[in-house]
């Protein structure tokens, strides 16, 4: 697997070149900073330390011209924290899916372990509207997210695991999750689909699979060998 320092920065397979897939929603008359420019800046400046929005924007009106430049920028002044606001909101779903996308190509999962895992987006809830639950698959050792979406109100994680999981090839791979997720479906998708192997925990909300691992008498089961 990569680090993050080996993937390209540059070139027709780098991250810059996948932003160009990300659809830009605006009209073209009246566009001021190309959006792979936007991208490209965030990137960058996260990359550097940037933690917040503004920090970002900070970020790039210290740059010289040539490294705006050689990001994509076409004017002399870079975008504001309120234009790259704006197009993160508009372009995030999206945005989200590509970078994914590309970081999961670059990934070889064989003999890995790779968490599924769901969580709530502090912040995201405005008045009426609900916070964000998101599900993602996310590397162990580098604890990389390689794919995530947005859990639908009035639903679960559970439903949204084929989803989740369908652009990654996770053959010869090693899936964990909770107690939440320890299904016969999820299960048998993993096995049976994507190639997968899983280690799941049981708990009170599976009492007949607890009782039946608790049953079992371990001592009499061998250890394996170390290279089975």
């Amino acid at each position: 697997m990569l680090t993050v320092e080996q993937l390209p920065k540059f070139g027709s397979d780098s991250l810059f070149e996948a932003f160009k897939l990300v659809k830009d929603p605006r009209k073209a008359r009246g566009t001021r900073h190309p959006l792979t420019a936007i991208l490209a800046i965030c990137t960058t400046a996260v990359a550097c330390g940037a933690k917040s929005l503004e920090a970002i924007a900070q970020w790039a009106r210290e740059q010289p011209k040539e490294v705006l430049q050689k990001l994509g920028s076409t004017r002399e002044k870079p975008p504001s924290e309120p234009t790259i606001r704006r197009m993160l909101k508009v372009t995030g779903v999206n945005l989200d899916q590509v970078s994914s996308e590309w970081f999961a190509s670059y990934t070889n999962l064989k003999g890995k372990a790779v968490a599924i895992d769901g969580k709530t987006l502090r912040g995201s809830g405005h008045g009426q509207e609900s916070a964000r639950h998101l599900v993602s698959v996310v590397t162990h050792e580098q604890g990389k997210v390689l794919a995530q979406t947005s859990v639908p109100d009035k639903t679960n994680e559970i439903s949204c695991i084929a989803e989740v999981v369908a652009g990654l090839d996770l053959r010869g791979a090693v899936v964990t999750a909770d107690a939440l997720l320890t299904q016969r479906e999820i299960a048998r998708h993993l096995v049976e689909d994507k190639g997968a192997a899983y280690v799941f925990v049981a708990k009170g909300n599976q009492p007949s699979l607890e009782n039946d691992i608790a049953s079992v008498n371990w001592d009499a089961i061998p250890p394996s060998a170390p290279n089975d």
